[in-house]
């Protein structure tokens, strides 16, 4: 038995020794950073690709600056039936070996995602080098443009969506949530917007600076964008997703003028829902926590009774924003990218069955009800010097 130990084990060492006879060095790959996808006409797309140049990332030419985007990627299209078509065309411009495995952004034009985005999916689903976990994006601008563009403060700009997203005022959307979505009870899905914003021209500058930006979200009717929602709205839709992180918001005082501002504002939402005699509804219970940050006014919010009346405006606020949400993606786009079909499919699976084909018509008729319970858990620094006193509060 030890025999058979020994030489296995000396077979594993040396087929480590020799090592793989087919694996290429990364000095043969033209690693792929970002990609667009456009659409010419009904049989043609452009692909293009952002890839590193890496003489310049180990030269040390890679520090963040404007004008740097040139010097750290290169951007190379090429028209084709679908992508796989694309993507053989455009190896034979390039000396190296294209490879997908360190993409992480994919962005569609808005054109192709009216149209349906069922064939580039399928190809990025099935092609074993793209990772699930690579971001995805519309773009209202030719995308091609976001990846040539230059970006001040990351090295290219595949770095500067990616950061955005990060920060989830936004949705975050991977290849592999976008398929659950389009694949789950209400076949919808979301996709944050992109655009290049121009901000105001610098002393002494003869241009502006344009940056990429998200700036609302695309909605998608199985895999159709059907139409996009503000970037309000969008959080109002993480909020009721859950999947809202640590924010700022600002208030308005009701016995002064002046702002109050919190953070970090923490929620935790719940969707609890009920059928009854056939009527469809959905209970959201909102649990908000945040902090004074910063006292604009000259209120004393120690004080319980403020403290209570500026509970009342946040609970306000946020009762609002899911209303305005709702409104846009219930009543106007009447798609569920909220998450309804799945909690209702979830409690009440045989009744389920019975609206599962015809859910586009049931859900804007749920009808929503909005339980918030919002508080201000601290104070740190309470107010200004000088504060009005409870009392003289009461008196105005």
């Amino acid at each position: 038995m030890k025999r058979v130990l020994y030489l296995l084990s000396l077979c594993g060492s040396i087929l480590l020794l020799s090592g793989c006879w087919d694996r290429l060095e990364i000095n043969d790959l033209a690693i792929v950073t970002a990609v667009a996808i456009d659409r010419v006409d009904d049989k043609t797309i452009e692909l293009s690709t952002q890839i590193i140049i890496p003489k310049d990332l180990s030269s040390g030419n890679g520090q963040a600056g404007v004008g740097q985007q040139s010097s750290l990627t290169v951007v190379r299209s090429q028209k084709g039936k679908n992508i796989a078509d694309a993507i053989s065309k455009l190896q034979t411009k390039l000396p190296r070996k294209i490879f997908w495995g360190q993409c992480e952004v994919y962005i569609f034009s808005e054109e192709l995602a009216k149209k349906g985005v069922k064939e580039q999916m399928d190809f990025l689903l099935r092609h074993p080098q793209p990772r699930e976990r690579a971001y995805l994006f519309v773009s209202k601008i030719d995308p091609k443009q976001i990846l040539q563009m230059s970006t001040p403060i990351e090295r290219y700009s595949a770095e500067t969506i990616m950061g955005l997203s990060d920060f989830r005022f936004s949705m975050q959307v991977d290849l592999q949530s976008f398929e659950a979505m389009l694949t789950g009870p209400a076949n919808a899905a979301a996709i944050p917007l992109l655009d290049i914003l121009s901000e105001p021209k610098n002393e002494g500058s003869d241009q502006s600076n344009r940056l990429p930006a998200i700036v609302g979200t695309a909605v998608f009717k199985k895999d159709k964008m059907i139409g996009q929602i503000s970037e309000r709205a969008t959080r109002g839709v993480l909020l009721l997703r859950n999947e809202q992180k640590e924010f700022t918001v600002t208030l308005k005082s009701v016995d002064m003028k002046g702002n109050v501002s919190l953070y970090p504002v923490l929620i935790h939402t719940k969707l609890i829902p009920e059928i009854k005699h056939d009527k469809w509804k959905m209970l959201v219970k909102v649990k908000a926590e945040g902090a004074i940050v910063q006292n604009g006014t000259d209120l004393d919010y120690s004080n319980q009774l403020l403290k209570k009346k500026l509970e009342k405006v946040f609970q306000k606020k946020i009762k609002d924003g899911i209303e305005q949400s709702l409104k846009q993606v219930q009543l106007n786009l009447k798609t569920d990218i909220i998450g309804f079909a799945d909690e209702f499919h979830r409690v009440y699976p045989k009744q389920w069955k019975k609206v599962e084909n015809h859910w586009d018509e049931k859900f804007p008729t749920v009808e929503v009800k909005i339980d918030v319970d919002a508080n201000i858990r601290r104070q740190g620094y309470i107010n200004k010097p000088g504060a009005i006193p409870e009392k003289e509060v009461r008196n105005k």
